[in-house]
């Protein structure tokens, strides 16, 4: 209990999260005189996995679209090719975060590189500056569930090293994402048509569509290449990770000309800095699991569950509060790492599919960023658009509650997130 109280203690204090998960595993393994050697071994294991070539190559192409001219592209052409329908700026605005969400895998990283640029242009069109603050805060991480955003890759990651419910591949979990991401996407829209149906439409016009498209003729290809590539067969994951990254190399830096050479290694410095940090922590994870498996920790804790929660769906319930309150807290990676060797046993003991948890998980985790009052990218928001944290809380709260009944559906309908598995 001593050394429990510490390690709580040096976690609220700041240390690093990789220090408490491997100490918490150092010790668990010294109680029950297993060689520590095991930590090691588990990062060799890790070492090994082809799957996470993929991190670090989408990560470092994310972060080069992010310091490029590429988000004003994508803000044009989808304003070129949608801004005429009613409501077309939010259309815009929403469409835009969710595909450079999940190219970058990070919502704070797009509520900085696209608000610049979406808050202005829908204050521009009309909209309200509660309803233009709260679009951007919260659409910050609308991409998570679509291919290839990182959280989907490291669920699956860390569900196959528990080698438990089956084989869980990355592919099926950029599959069981598409429809729940579709119905987050689909909803937000037409609460932004609904909100924009008074104002005054952007005529369309040809040749502004034309020179939009041709200005961005280098980025439009992009999902097709990394989603063509994969579904079709003719990439593996980690490949199509590999094309993407020298893809976006090439066209931003030589093509375009807008990231000079000598920008590069910083560039790949704080791209590898996030992929450092979340392998660390998914090394020493893998160590701290093996001990609560070995343990018997999952089935304890399931034993001790099920004196209390008899059906699956006053579980589920249960689940979506306790992920909201762990998306305020921590980022989707930690939560991922730690948590999912804990949850994923029991949800298979209470019949839920692992695929299917990996999206409840994944959509819970994607509104915890701006859940009040701690979610952080309601902190960004107020930092990037100099407002103040309660006109942020407010504008934010109708989303909120959107996204929650989609989460809610998400979560009550597996057919959703299983349909194009053909799982059921």
């Amino acid at each position: 209990m001593i050394i429990a109280a510490g390690l709580i203690l040096l976690a609220l204090f700041g240390a690093p999260l990789f220090t408490i998960v491997g100490a918490s595993a150092l010790w668990g393994f010294h109680r029950s005189d297993i060689d520590l050697s095991v930590v090691v071994i588990e990062f060799f294991r890790l070492a090994k996995m082809p799957v996470l070539l993929a991190i670090p190559l989408f990560t470092f192409a994310g972060y080069l679209l992010s310091e490029s001219g590429a988000p004003h592209r994508l803000v044009r052409l989808t304003q070129a090719l949608l801004g005429w329908v009613p409501g077309g700026m939010a259309f815009v605005a929403l469409v835009a975060c969710a595909l450079f969400t999940a190219f970058t895998g990070a919502s704070g990283v797009t509520i900085v590189a696209l608000g610049a640029l979406l808050y202005p242009a829908l204050r521009e069109a009309g909209y309200r500056q509660d309803f233009s603050l709260g679009l951007v805060t919260t659409s910050g991480s609308l991409g998570l569930l679509f291919a290839p955003a990182l959280p989907l890759i490291l669920y699956a990651v860390v569900a196959q090293q528990l080698g438990i419910g089956g084989s869980i591949t990355v592919d099926e979990m950029f599959l069981a994402g598409l429809l729940p991401g579709l119905l987050m996407l689909l909803i937000l829209l037409a609460w932004g048509l609904w909100s924009g149906r008074d104002l005054p439409l952007n005529e369309f016009t040809l040749t502004e569509a034309r020179a939009a498209t041709r200005e961005a003729v280098w980025e439009i290809p992009l999902p097709i290449i990394i989603l063509g590539g994969i579904y079709s067969g003719y990439f593996a994951l980690s490949e199509a990770a590999a094309v993407t990254a020298v893809y976006v190399l090439v066209v931003e830096v030589f093509i375009h000309r807008e990231i000079p050479l000598k920008q590069l290694p910083k560039v790949m410095r704080e791209a590898m800095l996030l992929v450092g940090g979340i392998l660390v922590i998914l090394g020493m994870s893998m160590a701290s699991t093996n001990y609560l498996i070995d343990a018997d920790v999952p089935n304890q804790f399931f034993e001790w569950l099920n004196e209390r929660v008899k059906d699956p769906l006053t579980f589920l319930i249960l689940l979506n509060l306790f992920l909201l309150v762990l998306g305020t807290l921590l980022d989707i990676f930690s939560a991922l790492v730690l948590m999912v060797p804990l949850i994923l046993p029991v949800a298979i003991e209470y019949g839920i599919d692992p695929v299917h948890l990996g999206i409840i998980f994944l959509a819970n985790m994607q509104i915890g960023y701006f859940t009040p009052p701690v979610g952080m990218n309601l902190f960004i928001a107020s930092y990037r658009f100099d407002k103040p944290i309660a006109e942020i809380y407010r504008a934010t709260l109708p989303w909120f509650a959107l996204l929650f009944g989609a989460v809610l559906i998400i979560t009550y309908w597996p057919t959703l997130s299983l349909a194009l598995l053909n799982r059921n």
